[in-house]
């Protein structure tokens, strides 16, 4: 199952959903494999990655190798790369994304990362994907490559604004390269059960008719904590509330997940 999380709006918490959910997945034993699309590579970092690193085995390095007659390309099984923790590999962002764009563009590979976790895929039972927070070349190859799409969101008006317009984009490449991408729902995150307004906005949104996903992810300064000790929540702090909302979303999607295999 290949699963992309996606927003164009930034500081939703993209990268921090996307890491638990493949730790939790890796935790359940399902052999996981995330890969971080983004050049800031947060997911990279917070599975203990140095972006900066010099390696040959990033995501940059697998959309970028060409074959030819006079070249072998690096078998994909080459790319993923341990972590930490058991069952979870990444294969890591790479500064090299920014200047290899324009070029992947030029020479139309926006394909070439669906036939990457195709074949990944015979070694992976779940493959999370994070993305950057705008509709450029890496997330449209990304939506591409991907069956299900998480959307997480925060609760203000500028927001819901925005994911009206994603849904709007995620339609058209839905119709014109990927008819099978599932929107499998919006994750509410660093929801603030104490305040009206968050609730309000939730309700328009429902009222739309797009796809709520419980529970909420509420807010805590736990994540923060677990990015500086680059641990997801199940490892730092496997009791805490943020952690057990985490497992009930996963167990979830996981439910779903089953039935549509």
């Amino acid at each position: 199952m290949r699963r992309v999380v996606f927003n164009q709006k930034g500081g939703v918490g993209k990268s921090s959903i996307t890491a638990n959910l493949a730790a939790l997945s890796a935790a359940n034993g399902y052999k996981t494999l995330l890969i971080d699309l983004d050049v800031q590579g947060n997911s990279s970092h917070y599975l203990g990655y140095d972006i900066t690193s010099d390696s040959n085995k990033t995501i940059a390095d697998l959309l970028n190798q060409t074959v030819g007659w006079f070249s072998v390309s690096t078998p994909m099984k080459d790319f993923p790369q341990p972590t930490a923790f058991n069952n979870l590999d990444l294969i890591p962002s790479s500064p090299k994304l920014e200047k290899i764009e324009s070029e992947l563009e030029r020479r139309y590979k926006i394909y070439k990362l669906r036939d990457a976790l195709e074949e990944l895929e015979k070694t992976y039972d779940r493959i999370y994907i994070d993305t950057p927070p705008n509709l450029n070349f890496f997330s449209k190859a990304a939506l591409i490559a991907a069956q299900k799409l998480l959307i997480p969101f925060d609760c203000d008006s500028f927001s819901q604004q925005a994911l009206i317009t994603l849904m709007n984009n995620v339609a058209e490449l839905r119709e014109d390269h990927n008819p099978k991408l599932d929107v499998e729902g919006v994750i509410v995150n660093m929801f603030n059960a104490q305040a009206k307004f968050p609730a309000q906005i939730i309700n328009d949104l429902q009222g739309l008719g797009l796809p709520i996903l419980k529970p909420y992810l509420p807010l805590s300064i736990k994540m923060k904590e677990s990015h500086y000790h680059q641990k997801p929540l199940i490892h730092l702090l496997p009791t805490h509330k943020l952690t057990k909302t985490f497992e009930e979303l996963f167990e979830a999607l996981e439910e779903t997940t089953e039935k549509a295999i």
